[in-house]
Parts: structure tokens; C-alpha cells; sequence
């Protein structure tokens, strides 16, 4: 063992020195030692216990409950346990859980849907099973919950903050009417509009409505007016038809099978931008941001330049494709049908792959909300982890005990369904 060295100095020759004394006991080292263990120790075993959070809220609903999760009001729609024809709402103050009101919903259903518009809830109430049964949509004050109208129709929040309603079976005509939302009273209405209609759809809401008729001719009107923009036949030069039309952003796409064939009009004057053959044919068309992709089910996937049709890239192998913070997100086919489904980001001008964030299923979440990934934990418990699609990264943020996958995410928050079909309620960690 070597020790420390000490200078002696030069050699001289000479009777021996006088021996040193004896160096004091080193009676410090061992509790040094032990401190440092002991240190060392608590650092481990801090680094196994989970960070210590708040408690996490919980919510009550049964397990058929409808709910609506926004930044600040948690909205249930449970089931009568007399009459499960009827439904009880209830609404919860976040982040605290605090009850605000309870409603009866006044009328019998078999299916619910609940969603808001400007300060309106919308419940919307399938009397019986489609195509045989009508739609009926109830609008409740979203801060008291006191019942303020009802009409026929499917609702679609507008980008004013109003309503469209949508009536009319898969056979018989379309019917539109645009009321506002703390009132019903009707703005404008097209009975017996179309044969079937498109929605063009922007962050705040509804602001373009397509109304098509099966002898080719086809309106655009703004959703908030109700005003026609354009009209159009657009049926293709040789009397055929186009099997779908789509609206993504400003653009109207209609595609024919045989031969496979997508055109491109303007949405607010239906003037042609461009006709492109394609390869193979074309079953949609998806939203990919700065371009379209085309897509054929379980087959290609398409980059198509926006403003000129032109093919950039093609892809095999992706079941379904979503445009997330200036990339796309893509899910293979071979997993598509799975709860939890494997997430590829890919560059949507050239659709590389530039990262893989692994198999998770998604929680619920707007346009600009968080992406947030849920996973069963081999010890039990969900995972939860922040898809961070622009880094190509994901960051495990903790591991949340009874709760299922039934997860909804807005920022800051994270609501997850428990066994018992109550509901708890996180702060997500940052």
C-alpha cells in the first residue's frame, strides 16, 4: 500500500535524529467514512422512492358516463340508475373538484354526446339507434346549468361561437340551421340543403360549409353568415362522378378510383387548381401540414405539394397519419388495431423517418393540446409520458396507480377513468 510522501529534505551525514513523534490517532477517519456511507445511503434510497405529489382529485361517475374535460369545468353525463334512458349532468370545478351544479337532462336517449360552444354546453341525444331514430341537441348555461333551449340536429360549434345544427338521415336531404348558442334563436337555416355536406373546420370552429348535390352541382357558404361564396359543377368532363370529396384547409380534393385521379379546387370561388393522375388509388386524404397525403388504406402514403398536385414522396406501411407541431405523426399498419399503437414522427416534406416514440396509447386532447402517452407498468400502475414529437423524444413524467387508459389531457392537467368508473385528476408533472 503506498502511502503519502514526505520531503526530507537533503541527506547529510551525521549522528541520527531524534525520532519523530508518534502521529496523533486518527480518530476522525472512521466517522468521516461513516458519514459519507451513510450520505450515500439516503441518496439511494431517495432515488427509489417516487417524487412526492399532490394527491390526486377524485371525481365521481359511473362507468357509461359521457364526460367533457376543458381547462376548467369537468362536465359528467351518468346514467339514471331508475331510468338508464335518462341521464343526471353534473359539473366539477377544476383543478380542485369542487361540485358547481347538478342537472336532470329533461329528455330519454339511448346514445349521449356532450360538448361546449362559447359559454353553452351542447348535450346531444340519439333517441333511437340510426339510421330509424332522430337527433336532438339541449343547450345548458355552462355556469349554472340551467336549461336554456333544445332543437333537432347534430351540433357543430361554430368558429363565432355559435351553432350549426345538422339534421337528415343517409337518405334524405340535408338539412342546416345556425343558431346562437345562449338562445336557439335561428341566424340562418337551408332546408333540404344537399345531398350530403362538408365542414371546414379551424381552431375556434365551423367557418365553411360544402353543400353537394348528386347532379354535380356544389355551394360553398360561410358557416357564420350563412352567405353562398361560390357554386360550381364540378362533375369530371366525362359525366362520371368522384367517390370522395374532402376539405382539407383551403383546398376541396376530389378523387375518382378509376383511373386513380385527385383535383384540387379553391374553396371560396371552386376555381381548379390542379389534376393530378396518381399511381394507385387514393382512399383519402390527409391533413400532414405544410403538405397532403394521399393515402390508400393499409397501402401508400403520399406527400403531395399543396399548391401544385406534385408528388414529393411516397411511403409504405402507415395506417393512419396526423399533422403535430411541424412534423407527422405516423402509425404503422401492422399495429393499427392495437390498444396501444407504436408512434413514428417522419418529416412531412420528405417522409423520413426522424424518430421512433414507442408504443403508447394516446389520451384524448385538442388541436393544441399536450400529447400524452399511457401504458400499463410491468409492476402495475399506468405510465404516463410527454411525446415530444418536434425533439423526437419521450419523457416518462410518473407512474399513476388504479387508473385505466381512458385518459384526457389539457395542459396542466390529466384526467384518467378508475376501475370503479370514477374519475382522478393530476397535475401533470413538469
Amino acid at each position: 500500500m503506498t502511502g503519502p510522501v514526505i520531503d526530507l529534505g537533503e541527506l547529510r551525514h551525521g549522528p541520527d535524529p531524534e525520532p519523530l513523534p508518534r502521529p496523533p490517532r486518527a480518530t476522525g477517519r472512521p466517522l468521516r467514512c461513516a458519514l459519507v456511507l451513510l450520505l450515500v445511503l439516503a441518496t439511494l434510497v431517495s432515488a427509489a422512492v417516487p417524487p412526492r405529489r399532490p394527491a390526486a382529485v377524485t371525481l365521481p361517475a359511473q362507468l357509461a358516463a359521457e364526460t367533457l374535460l376543458t381547462a376548467d369545468l369537468f362536465v359528467v353525463l351518468d346514467p339514471d340508475p331508475e331510468q338508464p334512458t335518462r341521464r343526471r349532468m353534473s359539473a366539477f370545478r377544476l383543478p380542485d373538484g369542487g361540485l358547481l351544479w347538478q342537472t336532470a337532462v329533461p329528455v330519454q336517449g339511448r346514445n349521449w354526446g356532450i360538448m361546449v360552444a362559447g359559454g353553452t354546453l351542447l348535450v346531444t341525444v340519439y333517441e333511437a339507434p340510426p339510421p330509424e331514430g332522430s337527433i336532438l341537441t339541449l343547450a345548458f348555461d355552462r355556469k349554472t346549468g340551467a336549461y336554456r333551449w333544445q332543437q333537432p340536429g347534430r351540433p357543430n360549434p361554430l368558429a363565432d361561437g355559435n351553432v350549426l345544427l345538422q339534421s337528415g338521415a343517409d337518405d334524405e336531404p340535408v338539412s342546416l340551421r345556425a343558431v346562437d348558442a345562449c338562445c336557439g334563436t335561428v341566424r340562418w337555416q337551408l332546408p333540404d340543403a344537399a345531398d350530403y355536406v362538408n365542414l371546414r373546420h379551424n381552431p375556434r370552429g365551423v367557418d365553411r360549409v360544402l353543400l353537394h348535390r348528386r347532379n354535380g352541382f356544389t355551394e360553398v357558404h360561410d358557416a357564420i353568415t350563412g352567405t353562398e361564396l361560390a357554386r360550381a359543377d364540378l362533375r369530371p368532363p366525362d359525366g362520371g362522378s368522384f367517390e370522395t370529396v374532402q376539405v382539407v384547409n383551403d383546398l376541396l380534393l376530389a378523387t375518382r378510383p378509376v383511373p386513380p385521379r385527385i383535383t384540387a379546387y379553391g374553396l371560396d370561388r371552386l376555381d381548379q387548381r390542379w389534376s393530378n393522375a396518381m399511381t394507385e388509388r387514393i382512399d383519402f386524404v390527409d391533413d400532414c401540414g405544410p403538405v397532403l397525403c394521399p393515402q390508400r388504406h393499409a397501402a401508400g402514403l403520399w406527400g403531395v405539394d399543396p399548391a401544385t398536385g406534385q408528388v414529393r414522396w411516397r411511403s409504405d406501411g402507415w395506417a393512419w397519419v396526423f399533422p403535430y407541431d411541424g412534423r407527422v405523426v405516423a402509425v404503422p399498419t401492422i399495429n393499427a388495431r392495437a390498444t396501444a399503437q407504436q408512434f413514428v414522427v417522419l418529416d412531412p416534406l420528405t417522409g423520413r423517418k426522424l424518430a421512433d416514440l414507442g408504443r403508447w396509447e394516446l389520451a384524448q386532447f385538442d388541436l393544441d393540446g399536450p400529447l400524452v402517452g399511457m401504458r400499463p407498468h410491468p409492476d402495475g400502475g399506468m405510465v404516463v409520458a410527454e411525446l415530444d414529437v418536434r425533439a423526437g423524444e419521450t419523457r416518462v413524467l410518473d407512474v399513476l396507480a388504479d387508473v385505466g387508459a381512458n385518459c384526457q389531457a389539457v395542459v396542466g392537467l390529466l384526467l384518467c377513468q378508475s376501475v370503479d368508473g370514477s374519475y382522478r385528476l393530476f397535475r401533470m408533472p413538469r
